[in-house]
């Protein structure tokens, strides 16, 4: 062991948590924007991650993913699309905090007003069978990307605000809707089984890969992210990973079309 007096790992030091980025998502836009001879456009107001890819492939199997031609981005493409009246953005496989904290900073900077992420998942407490969806509350940061944005602690969280005025709606999109907590990791192949014992004793629902991160950006930028972990596995353990019609797609479109008509309630209540 170190001794007592070790400095904290690197990833705890030299974090001015107050002070404003060099690097901006604006000035990444901008040369994107300059280069790729792009007009500065504003994506839609609602913004969804799909780390899977699983949403945007099926709207563009069934046709309705229009791509976003203003989208400048060098890693990602956006598709818009439509559900209950709602112009929808959304970016698929784009997995882990660092990626999925990444495109949330270029579309806040690109005029979105909540971002909402639908990532699978792997069962930790059980509470159904899966498939089903979990409203995370909060996650535990085991991962590197939240560090940069929030002194260190154990969880990052949702909005409580958010959570009460979109949690109603999820009744009744045809899957079983779970609040609580789950574990944030940046190693999914590292899932010991000692530290799926210390999240079960946690209270810890399901283990994901992006919202801690998701969670500490928004606090710290005062932005509007709600993270959903779609339930879809055991980790491998028996015949697994089957995430229902369509991949899982159709029930997560729901899910985001009830987020949505929620969204727009709240903005012109």
């Amino acid at each position: 062991m170190p001794p007592r007096d070790a400095p904290a790992a690197p990833i705890l030091r030299d974090k001015a948590y107050g002070a404003a980025s060099e690097f901006t998502p604006e000035s990444l836009l901008r040369e994107a924007r300059r280069q790729r001879g792009l007009a500065a456009a504003r994506v839609p107001a609602l913004c969804v991650l799909d780390p899977d890819g699983d949403i945007v492939r099926h709207l563009r199997a069934t046709g309705q993913a229009r791509p976003d031609p203003t989208w400048a981005c060098y890693h990602t493409e956006l598709v818009r699309f439509e559900r209950g009246g709602h112009e929808i953005g959304i970016v698929g496989c784009a997995v882990g905090a660092p990626f999925a904290v990444l495109v949330a900073e270029q579309m806040f900077a690109s005029g979105c007003e909540l971002l909402i992420s639908v990532t699978s998942s792997g069962q930790i407490t059980p509470s159904w069978t899966p498939p089903y969806f979990i409203l995370i509350e909060s996650a535990l940061r085991d991962e590197g990307t939240s560090y940069h944005y929030l002194p260190p602690a154990d969880f990052a969280r949702a909005p409580a605000d958010l959570v009460a005025a979109i949690a109603p709606a999820l009744s009744t999109i045809g899957e079983p809707v779970e609040r609580g907590a789950t574990w944030t990791t940046d190693a999914p192949y590292r899932e010991t089984r000692q530290a799926i014992a210390a999240a079960s004793a946690l209270g810890i629902l399901a283990v994901e890969m992006e919202a801690a991160a998701l969670y500490a950006f928004a606090e710290a930028r005062g932005q509007a992210v709600l993270c959903f972990a779609h339930v879809t596995n055991q980790m491998g353990q028996a015949g697994d990973f089957e995430k229902g019609d369509a991949n899982g797609a159709t029930a997560a479109l729901r899910l985001v079309g009830a987020v949505a008509a929620a969204h727009r309630a709240r903005a012109t209540g």
